[in-house]
């Protein structure tokens, strides 16, 4: 796998979306959302990536608001390998591996260090973002980075969202990091993609990943589906209820999911047709119309 996105010329071709819990998931490699995000990057568009793990794809489907919200986003990438599994089974999408957000951001960086897209962090705290800041300019010291925030921990007033809003579109930058946490990245993501002229990447934790703030997970954990037992591990008081939830939840969204699969297969067998139809589970048929959409640029 290439170390840098090098594949930015020509028309952006956004990825294809899957079903999900309602949710419009893209099986995506991160090469692939790589070259699509630093193009959209370069010309200033204003689109949405975020990183899925269970939690956030949990999160989403409970939610009719946050749903509309992330649906709309440009790219959704199978951060955990437990929603990977779930493209794979479900979808045929054959994913080698998941996308980590840690990753992209990372991957991200390289590539517009060498290329001069600016980059702009929003999300943390003071310490660190100036970890953070000081990290990628180490590791990367052509990467230009037009701008770092700590936001307040509440709901900016207008004028604060204002002034947010100027200081980042005159800040020349091409990508926007987010790292607020899940579903609250994503909101404020949505909540803002008509008056940002960047790509916003909502990262999660990564900011305090390539801080130095939080370890990662050993890469045979992270391979094995099991990171998030790593940091229920660092983190207990606070993740063990998120984990216990959310993945009880993915289990059995994901078993239903499953056996509708396989009962509309069957149901196509007996009937003598081929299952070209009846091989989605219920629902995606109207989620694959609307994926067409998005793919068309009709929805942004």
């Amino acid at each position: 796998m290439a170390t840098t996105c090098d594949k930015m010329s020509g028309p952006i071709e956004w990825p294809k979306k899957r079903d999900l819990f309602g949710i419009q998931v893209s099986p995506v490699t991160c090469d692939d959302a790589c070259a699509a995000i630093l193009a959209a990057a370069q010309s200033r568009q204003s689109r949405v990536v975020s990183a899925f793990s269970v939690h956030a794809l949990i999160e989403a489907a409970g939610s009719a608001e946050l749903a509309a919200k992330v649906n709309r986003f440009a790219i959704i990438v199978p951060d955990g390998q437990p929603v990977r599994w779930a493209l794979n089974w479900l979808h045929g999408a054959r994913l080698a591996s998941n996308v980590r957000g840690a990753n992209l951001m990372w991957r991200l960086c390289q590539s517009a260090s060498a290329t001069g897209i600016g980059i702009y962090l929003y999300g943390g705290t003071a310490t660190t973002l100036s970890a953070l800041t000081a990290n990628l300019q180490r590791s990367f010291p052509s990467l230009r980075i037009a701008g770092a925030e700590s936001p307040p921990f509440r709901r900016l007033s207008q004028s604060e969202s204002d002034a947010m809003v100027e200081r980042v579109n005159t800040s020349g930058a091409g990508l926007m990091f987010i790292g607020l946490g899940c579903p609250k990245q994503d909101h404020f993501a949505s909540d803002y993609v008509n008056r940002l002229r960047v790509v916003q990447v909502c990262v999660g934790a990564a900011f305090d990943f390539h801080g130095g703030i939080k370890a990662t997970a050993p890469l045979w954990m992270q391979r094995s589906g099991l990171e998030w037992l790593y940091r229920l591990g660092q983190e207990p008081r606070r993740l063990w209820k998120r984990y216990l939830v959310t993945n009880s939840v993915f289990v059995m969204k994901l078993l239903a999911q499953l056996a509708r699969s396989r009962f509309a297969s069957r149901r196509a067998g007996a009937d003598g047709g081929d299952g070209s139809e009846y091989h989605l589970p219920h629902g995606q048929h109207a989620a694959r119309r609307q994926s067409a959409v998005f793919e068309k640029g009709q929805i942004k």
